[in-house]
Protein backbone atom coordinates (compact mmCIF):
# COMPACT_ATOMS: atom_id res chain seq x y z
CA UNK A 1 0.00 0.00 0.00
CA UNK A 2 0.86 3.45 -0.72
CA UNK A 3 -0.22 6.74 -2.92
CA UNK A 4 3.00 8.98 -3.88
CA UNK A 5 1.58 12.44 -5.60
CA UNK A 6 3.67 15.17 -7.41
CA UNK A 7 2.33 18.69 -7.19
CA UNK A 8 3.02 21.92 -8.87
CA UNK A 9 1.69 25.68 -7.80
CA UNK A 10 4.01 28.37 -7.37
CA UNK A 11 6.51 25.66 -5.31
CA UNK A 12 6.88 22.13 -6.09
CA UNK A 13 5.61 19.93 -4.05
CA UNK A 14 6.28 16.06 -3.38
CA UNK A 15 3.76 14.02 -0.95
CA UNK A 16 2.73 10.38 0.12
CA UNK A 17 1.38 7.89 2.22
CA UNK A 18 2.75 5.14 4.00
CA UNK A 19 0.78 2.59 4.69
CA UNK A 20 1.37 -0.25 6.66
CA UNK A 21 0.33 -3.08 8.92
CA UNK A 22 3.12 -2.94 11.57
CA UNK A 23 5.39 0.05 12.69
CA UNK A 24 8.75 1.05 11.83
CA UNK A 25 10.79 3.30 13.89
CA UNK A 26 11.34 5.92 11.60
CA UNK A 27 12.72 9.73 12.01
CA UNK A 28 12.95 12.68 9.63
CA UNK A 29 16.39 12.27 8.76
CA UNK A 30 18.90 14.85 6.35
CA UNK A 31 22.10 13.45 5.05
CA UNK A 32 24.23 16.60 4.64
CA UNK A 33 26.36 17.15 1.53
CA UNK A 34 29.96 15.25 3.67
CA UNK A 35 28.27 12.44 5.04
CA UNK A 36 29.82 9.20 3.62
CA UNK A 37 27.31 6.99 1.20
CA UNK A 38 28.59 3.34 1.27
CA UNK A 39 27.16 1.03 -1.32
CA UNK A 40 28.07 -2.87 -1.73
CA UNK A 41 29.07 -2.91 -5.16
CA UNK A 42 29.79 1.07 -5.80
CA UNK A 43 32.19 3.52 -4.32
CA UNK A 44 31.63 5.95 -1.48
CA UNK A 45 30.06 8.82 -2.20
CA UNK A 46 32.10 11.35 -0.19
CA UNK A 47 30.46 14.61 -1.26
CA UNK A 48 26.86 14.37 -2.62
CA UNK A 49 23.49 16.31 -2.74
CA UNK A 50 22.09 17.35 1.05
CA UNK A 51 18.95 15.24 1.38
CA UNK A 52 15.80 14.93 4.09
CA UNK A 53 13.34 12.64 4.42
CA UNK A 54 11.16 9.68 6.44
CA UNK A 55 14.12 6.94 7.35
CA UNK A 56 14.98 4.08 9.25
CA UNK A 57 18.13 4.11 10.82
CA UNK A 58 20.24 0.92 10.73
CA UNK A 59 24.28 0.92 11.23
CA UNK A 60 23.95 4.57 11.02
CA UNK A 61 22.84 4.19 7.64
CA UNK A 62 19.69 5.79 6.55
CA UNK A 63 16.90 3.67 4.37
CA UNK A 64 15.22 5.89 3.24
CA UNK A 65 11.33 5.52 2.20
CA UNK A 66 11.26 8.67 0.38
CA UNK A 67 13.21 11.91 0.15
CA UNK A 68 13.82 15.35 -1.61
CA UNK A 69 17.67 16.56 -2.11
CA UNK A 70 18.91 20.20 -2.40
CA UNK A 71 18.31 20.79 -5.51
CA UNK A 72 14.25 19.67 -5.41
CA UNK A 73 14.74 16.50 -7.08
CA UNK A 74 12.51 13.60 -4.94
CA UNK A 75 12.30 9.96 -4.95
CA UNK A 76 10.09 7.77 -3.39
CA UNK A 77 10.28 3.79 -2.96
CA UNK A 78 6.30 2.21 -2.68
CA UNK A 79 5.76 -1.37 -1.97
CA UNK A 80 5.38 -3.41 -5.53
CA UNK A 81 4.90 -7.37 -4.44
CA UNK A 82 4.86 -10.02 -6.94
CA UNK A 83 6.50 -7.93 -10.09
CA UNK A 84 9.97 -6.36 -8.50
CA UNK A 85 12.27 -8.29 -9.59
CA UNK A 86 16.05 -7.56 -8.56
CA UNK A 87 19.18 -9.78 -10.28
CA UNK A 88 20.97 -12.30 -8.40
CA UNK A 89 23.95 -11.23 -10.67
CA UNK A 90 26.63 -8.31 -11.16
CA UNK A 91 26.64 -6.62 -14.67
CA UNK A 92 30.02 -5.48 -14.99
CA UNK A 93 29.56 -2.99 -17.54
CA UNK A 94 27.25 -0.58 -15.44
CA UNK A 95 27.36 0.44 -11.41
CA UNK A 96 25.55 -2.19 -9.42
CA UNK A 97 23.34 -0.71 -6.94
CA UNK A 98 20.82 -2.70 -4.39
CA UNK A 99 17.69 -1.35 -4.23
CA UNK A 100 17.78 -0.01 -0.56
CA UNK A 101 20.47 2.09 -1.96
CA UNK A 102 19.11 3.69 -4.82
CA UNK A 103 17.20 6.92 -3.34
CA UNK A 104 20.96 7.81 -1.99
CA UNK A 105 22.51 6.92 -5.42
CA UNK A 106 20.48 9.25 -7.38
CA UNK A 107 19.49 11.85 -5.02
CA UNK A 108 23.12 12.00 -3.66
CA UNK A 109 24.60 12.86 -7.51
CA UNK A 110 21.22 13.95 -9.58
CA UNK A 111 19.80 17.74 -9.65
CA UNK A 112 16.96 16.51 -11.72
CA UNK A 113 14.50 13.72 -13.34
CA UNK A 114 16.41 14.28 -16.64
CA UNK A 115 19.65 13.48 -15.03
CA UNK A 116 18.46 10.61 -12.94
CA UNK A 117 17.44 9.44 -16.19
CA UNK A 118 20.88 9.20 -17.51
CA UNK A 119 22.48 7.75 -14.58
CA UNK A 120 19.75 5.02 -14.56
CA UNK A 121 20.93 4.27 -17.80
CA UNK A 122 24.31 2.94 -16.38
CA UNK A 123 22.86 1.45 -12.73
CA UNK A 124 22.12 -2.14 -12.82
CA UNK A 125 19.50 -3.47 -9.99
CA UNK A 126 21.48 -6.28 -7.32
CA UNK A 127 19.45 -8.29 -5.56
CA UNK A 128 21.96 -7.50 -1.60
CA UNK A 129 19.70 -7.39 1.31
CA UNK A 130 20.77 -4.36 4.19
CA UNK A 131 20.93 -7.35 6.53
CA UNK A 132 18.80 -10.20 7.42
CA UNK A 133 16.95 -8.05 10.04
CA UNK A 134 16.35 -6.06 7.03
CA UNK A 135 15.56 -8.33 4.22
CA UNK A 136 15.14 -6.34 0.91
CA UNK A 137 11.74 -5.58 -0.06
CA UNK A 138 9.85 -5.52 -3.73
CA UNK A 139 9.56 -2.33 -4.38
CA UNK A 140 9.27 0.43 -7.38
CA UNK A 141 10.07 4.13 -7.25
CA UNK A 142 8.58 7.60 -8.21
CA UNK A 143 10.74 10.09 -9.08
CA UNK A 144 9.93 13.50 -9.98
CA UNK A 145 11.24 17.47 -10.39
CA UNK A 146 9.14 20.52 -10.70
CA UNK A 147 9.59 20.04 -14.77
CA UNK A 148 8.26 16.32 -15.08
CA UNK A 149 7.68 12.91 -13.15
CA UNK A 150 8.95 9.16 -13.96
CA UNK A 151 8.09 5.90 -12.49
CA UNK A 152 10.87 3.46 -12.42
CA UNK A 153 10.15 -0.31 -12.10
CA UNK A 154 12.51 -3.47 -12.38
CA UNK A 155 10.72 -6.17 -13.08
CA UNK A 156 11.56 -9.68 -14.71
CA UNK A 157 11.80 -7.87 -18.21
CA UNK A 158 14.56 -5.96 -16.68
CA UNK A 159 14.08 -1.91 -15.64
CA UNK A 160 11.96 0.20 -17.46
CA UNK A 161 11.38 4.35 -16.72
CA UNK A 162 8.45 5.15 -17.85
CA UNK A 163 6.69 8.98 -18.61
CA UNK A 164 4.35 9.62 -15.21
CA UNK A 165 2.10 11.91 -16.74
CA UNK A 166 -0.35 11.33 -13.91
CA UNK A 167 1.93 12.44 -11.28
CA UNK A 168 0.69 9.74 -8.99
CA UNK A 169 2.25 6.17 -8.04
CA UNK A 170 0.26 3.81 -5.90
CA UNK A 171 1.31 0.16 -6.06
CA UNK A 172 0.03 -4.07 -7.96
CA UNK A 173 -0.51 -3.58 -10.60
CA UNK A 174 2.09 -2.55 -12.36
CA UNK A 175 2.65 1.52 -13.76
CA UNK A 176 1.54 1.01 -17.90
CA UNK A 177 -1.95 -1.02 -16.80
CA UNK A 178 -1.99 1.90 -13.79
CA UNK A 179 -2.12 4.33 -16.84
CA UNK A 180 -4.49 2.16 -19.16
CA UNK A 181 -7.03 2.19 -16.85
CA UNK A 182 -7.70 5.79 -16.66
CA UNK A 183 -9.65 5.28 -19.81
CA UNK A 184 -12.47 3.39 -17.96
CA UNK A 185 -12.86 7.03 -16.43
CA UNK A 186 -12.79 9.60 -19.36
CA UNK A 187 -16.67 10.39 -17.95
CA UNK A 188 -15.88 11.75 -14.89
CA UNK A 189 -16.41 15.64 -14.57
CA UNK A 190 -15.95 17.93 -11.63
CA UNK A 191 -18.25 20.30 -13.52
CA UNK A 192 -22.34 19.67 -13.50
CA UNK A 193 -23.30 16.44 -15.33
CA UNK A 194 -25.89 16.99 -18.54
CA UNK A 195 -28.15 14.38 -19.19
CA UNK A 196 -26.44 12.26 -21.70
CA UNK A 197 -29.05 9.37 -20.50
CA UNK A 198 -32.23 9.95 -23.18
CA UNK A 199 -34.10 12.78 -23.39
CA UNK A 200 -36.89 11.05 -20.77
CA UNK A 201 -38.66 13.74 -18.38
CA UNK A 202 -37.32 13.92 -15.10
CA UNK A 203 -33.76 12.94 -15.80
CA UNK A 204 -32.21 15.71 -14.32
CA UNK A 205 -28.87 15.91 -11.24
CA UNK A 206 -30.08 15.74 -7.78
CA UNK A 207 -27.52 16.97 -6.24
CA UNK A 208 -23.95 18.36 -6.73
CA UNK A 209 -21.04 16.35 -7.22
CA UNK A 210 -22.88 14.02 -9.23
CA UNK A 211 -19.89 14.76 -12.44
CA UNK A 212 -18.12 12.37 -10.47
CA UNK A 213 -20.50 9.91 -9.75
CA UNK A 214 -18.38 6.68 -10.45
CA UNK A 215 -14.99 7.81 -8.51
CA UNK A 216 -13.13 4.94 -6.94
CA UNK A 217 -13.60 4.89 -3.33
CA UNK A 218 -12.21 1.88 -1.99
CA UNK A 219 -8.60 1.20 -0.88
CA UNK A 220 -7.52 -1.15 -3.72
CA UNK A 221 -4.13 0.23 -5.40
CA UNK A 222 -5.72 0.73 -8.81
CA UNK A 223 -8.45 2.81 -7.38
CA UNK A 224 -6.20 5.14 -5.31
CA UNK A 225 -4.29 6.14 -8.48
CA UNK A 226 -7.26 7.02 -10.02
CA UNK A 227 -8.72 8.74 -7.32
CA UNK A 228 -5.26 10.59 -6.55
CA UNK A 229 -4.92 11.25 -9.98
CA UNK A 230 -8.13 12.81 -10.68
CA UNK A 231 -7.80 14.76 -8.04
CA UNK A 232 -4.68 16.14 -8.45
CA UNK A 233 -5.27 16.64 -12.30
CA UNK A 234 -8.47 18.54 -11.08
CA UNK A 235 -6.73 20.80 -8.08
CA UNK A 236 -7.64 24.30 -8.11
CA UNK A 237 -6.08 26.11 -5.00
CA UNK A 238 -4.12 29.42 -4.21
CA UNK A 239 -0.18 29.38 -5.54
CA UNK A 240 1.21 30.09 -1.55
CA UNK A 241 2.97 27.25 0.15
CA UNK A 242 -0.22 27.18 2.96
CA UNK A 243 -3.06 27.14 0.75
CA UNK A 244 -0.64 24.72 -1.59
CA UNK A 245 0.42 22.37 1.47
CA UNK A 246 -3.41 22.46 2.51
CA UNK A 247 -4.28 21.07 -0.96
CA UNK A 248 -1.78 18.53 -0.88
CA UNK A 249 -2.24 16.91 2.18
CA UNK A 250 -6.37 17.19 0.97
CA UNK A 251 -5.54 14.91 -1.65
CA UNK A 252 -3.16 12.68 0.62
CA UNK A 253 -6.50 12.19 3.02
CA UNK A 254 -8.31 11.16 0.47
CA UNK A 255 -6.55 7.94 -0.34
CA UNK A 256 -5.59 7.39 3.23
CA UNK A 257 -6.74 3.96 5.40
CA UNK A 258 -8.36 4.51 8.60
CA UNK A 259 -7.19 1.59 10.69
CA UNK A 260 -9.89 -0.82 10.79
CA UNK A 261 -11.00 -0.46 7.28
CA UNK A 262 -8.22 -2.55 5.71
CA UNK A 263 -7.16 -5.87 6.92
CA UNK A 264 -4.16 -7.93 5.57
CA UNK A 265 -3.66 -11.46 5.52
CA UNK A 266 -3.03 -12.41 8.83
CA UNK A 267 -5.31 -9.73 9.82
CA UNK A 268 -3.42 -7.29 11.23
CA UNK A 269 -4.94 -3.44 10.12
CA UNK A 270 -3.63 -1.67 7.21
CA UNK A 271 -3.20 2.31 8.48
CA UNK A 272 -2.20 5.07 6.92
CA UNK A 273 1.23 5.62 9.62
CA UNK A 274 2.49 8.83 8.10
CA UNK A 275 1.66 10.81 4.91
CA UNK A 276 4.27 13.93 4.45
CA UNK A 277 4.50 16.60 2.18
CA UNK A 278 8.13 18.08 0.74
CA UNK A 279 8.10 21.71 -0.31
CA UNK A 280 11.07 20.70 -2.71
CA UNK A 281 11.48 24.48 -4.32
CA UNK A 282 12.43 25.40 -0.36
CA UNK A 283 13.40 22.26 1.19
CA UNK A 284 10.89 21.60 3.94
CA UNK A 285 9.50 18.34 5.26
CA UNK A 286 6.17 18.25 6.41
CA UNK A 287 4.40 15.60 8.12
CA UNK A 288 1.61 14.16 10.61
CA UNK A 289 1.54 10.91 11.99
CA UNK A 290 -1.55 8.36 12.17
CA UNK A 291 -1.94 9.59 16.33
CA UNK A 292 -1.18 13.43 15.33
CA UNK A 293 -3.01 15.35 13.23
CA UNK A 294 -0.68 18.32 13.43
CA UNK A 295 2.07 19.05 10.58
CA UNK A 296 5.55 18.97 12.04
CA UNK A 297 7.89 20.62 9.78
CA UNK A 298 11.97 20.31 9.71
CA UNK A 299 13.47 22.74 7.16
CA UNK A 300 16.71 21.49 5.23
CA UNK A 301 18.52 24.84 4.99
CA UNK A 302 18.24 25.82 8.53
CA UNK A 303 20.89 23.07 9.39
CA UNK A 304 24.84 22.67 8.64
CA UNK A 305 24.54 21.16 4.93
CA UNK A 306 28.15 20.65 4.72
CA UNK A 307 28.49 18.75 7.97
CA UNK A 308 29.87 14.69 8.21
CA UNK A 309 26.81 13.78 10.55
CA UNK A 310 23.47 12.59 9.58
CA UNK A 311 20.91 15.09 11.46
CA UNK A 312 17.82 12.91 13.40
CA UNK A 313 14.46 13.88 14.10
CA UNK A 314 12.19 12.00 15.94
CA UNK A 315 8.65 11.74 15.13
CA UNK A 316 6.06 13.85 17.23
CA UNK A 317 3.61 11.11 17.37
CA UNK A 318 1.27 12.30 20.54
CA UNK A 319 -1.91 14.21 19.50
CA UNK A 320 -0.72 18.02 19.19
CA UNK A 321 -3.88 20.81 20.02
CA UNK A 322 -3.52 24.40 19.49
CA UNK A 323 -5.74 25.85 22.07
CA UNK A 324 -7.84 28.63 21.69
CA UNK A 325 -8.68 29.95 25.07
Amino acid sequence: MCTSIAMKTSDFYFGRTMDLDREFHTSVVITPRNYPIAFRRSSVLRRHNAMIGMASIADNYPLYAEAANEKGLCMAALNFPDSADYSPTEDPRKANVSPFELIHWILGQCDSVEEARRLLGTTHLIRIPFSDEFPLTPLHWHIADRESSVTLENTENGLRLYNNSAGVLTNNPAFHFQLTNLCQYMNLSSGYPKNCFSDLEGVAPFGQGLGSFGLPGDYSPSSRFVKAAWLLLNSICPGSDPGSLAQLFHILDSVSIIRGSVLSQNDACDTTTYACGINATRGIYYYRTYTNNQLTAVDLRHENLDAQILRIFPLVVSQQVSWAN
